[in-house]
Parts: structure tokens; sequence; C-alpha cells
């Protein structure tokens, strides 16, 4: 069991003894199972949502703080 560190690397090493490519295998996995695909995916889409948050955004123009100062 990796309860300790050094019982997580006993663990590590004979998962990598048993198979090289464990965690490489177990990465892939995790890979494939998304589903989400974000913005790195479309950057079409990010620029749509920056311009959208652009837009509604709680900040003043520099205009309107010189005039209150």
């Amino acid at each position: 069991m990796a309860g300790t560190v050094t019982g997580g690397k006993k663990a590590a090493a004979k998962n990598l003894a048993k198979d090289p490519n464990f965690y490489a295998k177990i990465g892939r996995k995790g890979g494939q199972n998304g589903k989400t695909g974000g913005f790195a995916a479309n950057p079409e889409l990010a620029r749509i949502a920056g311009a959208k948050g652009g837009r509604i955004s709680r900040r003043r123009k520099a205009s309107d703080t010189v005039k209150a100062a």
C-alpha cells in the first residue's frame, strides 16, 4: 500500500517492473476520456467568449474616472 512516501515509491517501482508503459497507459486512457475540448480546440469560440466578457466588464471607461477625480 502506498500510505507513505516510501510505500508509494515501492508501488511505483513494482508497477514499472510489471509494465514499463504503466503510467503512459493510464495517461492515455485519461486523455481519451476527455469530452470537453475547451478553448484550445476552438480558438474562434475563445475569441467570442472573450468579447462577451469584455462587453460586460465592470470597469469604467478611462474618461469616467478622470471626471470623477
